[in-house]
């Protein structure tokens, strides 16, 4: 690890260590073999290819024992054999028909990889690793969200001054707006979760035009789908070249970025939060905060998960755009781009946990934002407008535009104001009831209509 020249095998290895089995070389080399045993099986169970027999139930644990068993060991033998072949899924072939050989299985080696073209194991291949990718990831997304959900219904009362343009405004809670966060982020984890993973099993261009050359009478678009829908969990994909178009990586890629450009803006925000003195961090003993200022507590899960989701984002941006671009039936540009899933997947995983921990820390400083929101009387210009506007009271905007813009406002002159306009005894009552900390219109009940999943 002290050697690793990327940070995600490297520094934050141990924070990625679920992805290993879903994007590592030896995980690639794991589903080729996976998916070419399934066609086997699927071929040898179709009565009208006779010649590839169907198994007996020894010989299907045994094609089970070998998927099963598939550990880095064997994937090391795999590598020895393309640095003979220079072909990563022709040495799949050939490891299998070693493993065949001396068995009843042998007489069936040639029917592996039978009609097929290499794409046609890579692309399920790759699919099947970022089905499990997602399965490792979804869950610290969900924890992200948990997060901001809870501390959402936490401080939903608490009141906050607003800033936008980073000026005073209309007073929010500090729930409200952990909240707004995190129901962005669930609708993009949904619609991460909506996308289709597709996969397709039909030949050199796309027609099966090897396998109705050798048994015109099977039905090979349904034989294909029992495997990629049935067996394997995912989409058939019918309109392809060579080559699955990977148009739904494109999109899966797209809003795994949405959901990370939103938590970069979670971050971003907090961050300034943070630096305003509303919240403070709880101190872990033994940590140093600077190297020569002993004072300091630095918000770095924030700036962690920010920088990481920033190069997460870069590598999602062009596989995106890269992959689905193929000149005519297919070019090995995607080939080894394909092989960076896992980066955009690792550095994203490491962000999401930097998040969470950040926000683990947080402690809310009451008295900061109370002292703050009686700084600002000045945002209840607002309400009262609105109210004179109510009663028919002209020009109320300009009115409140010169007594508040560019002048400390007190308590005291905004009651004066008050307590001269024609306005309805029971508006003026509320209006000077109100304060900017009981401002705050509906953020609390907008909390709890935060939809749980």
């Amino acid at each position: 690890m002290i050697t690793a020249i990327s940070p995600i095998d490297g520094r934050y290895a141990s924070k990625v260590r679920k992805l290993t089995e879903c994007f590592s070389e030896y995980a690639l080399i794991r589903n080729r073999i996976h998916v070419e045993i399934l066609w086997l099986m699927e071929l040898c169970a179709e009565e009208k290819i006779p010649e590839c027999r169907p198994l007996t139930s020894g010989e299907q644990e045994i094609l089970t024992e070998i998927v099963d068993t598939f550990n880095p060991e064997e994937a090391e033998k795999v590598k020895a054999i393309e640095r003979t072949t220079n072909h990563d899924v022709k040495a799949v072939e050939y490891y299998l028909k070693d493993r065949f050989a001396g068995t009843t299985l042998e007489p069936l080696s040639e029917f592996l990889h039978f009609a097929c073209t290499s794409e046609d194991i890579n692309n399920l291949s790759h699919a099947l690793m970022l089905k499990s990718g997602l399965e490792a990831m979804l869950p610290h997304q969900e924890e992200v969200i948990d997060s901001l959900k809870k501390l959402a219904h936490q401080w939903k009362d608490v009141p906050m001054l607003a800033r936008t343009h980073g000026q005073p405004a209309s007073p929010t809670t500090t729930g409200k707006e952990l909240a707004v966060f995190a129901a962005r982020l669930q609708s993009q984890k949904q619609k991460i979760k909506a996308v289709k993973i597709m996969g397709k099993l039909n030949g050199a261009v796309g027609n099966f035009n090897a396998h109705i050359a050798a048994y015109p009478d099977v039905d090979w678009i349904a034989l294909a789908a029992r495997i990629i829908e049935n067996r394997l969990g995912l989409k058939q994909n019918i309109f392809t070249t060579q080559i699955e178009p990977h148009d739904y990586m494109a999109e899966l890629f797209d809003a795994i970025s949405r959901f990370n450009t939103i938590l970069i803006d979670v971050d971003r925000d907090i961050w300034t939060y943070i630096s305003m003195a509303y919240f403070g961090q709880k101190t872990v003993k033994g940590e140093v905060g600077s190297s020569t200022m002993p004072h300091k507590v630095n918000p770095i899960d924030f700036e962690n998960s920010e920088g990481n989701l920033g190069l997460a984002n870069a590598i999602f941006s062009h596989l995106a755009a890269k992959l689905p671009i193929s000149r005519l039936q297919r070019d090995l540009t995607d080939s080894t781009v394909l092989r960076n899933m896992g980066v955009g997947f690792g550095y994203s995983m490491i962000a999401y946990q930097s998040t969470i921990k950040g926000l683990g820390k947080l402690r809310l400083n009451e008295q900061k934002l109370a002292a703050d929101l009686d700084n600002a009387w000045e945002v209840l210009a607002e309400p009262i407008q609105t109210v004179m506007r109510k009663a028919g009271i002209e020009k109320p905007y300009e009115k409140l535009k010169e007594l508040t813009r560019g002048h400390k406002i007190t308590r005291e002159a905004i009651q004066e104001f008050i307590q001269g306009l024609d306005i309805d005894s029971e508006d003026r009552k509320r209006l000077l009831e109100m304060t900017p900390a009981t401002y705050t219109g509906l953020a609390s009940e907008i909390v709890d209509m935060l939809k749980s999943e």
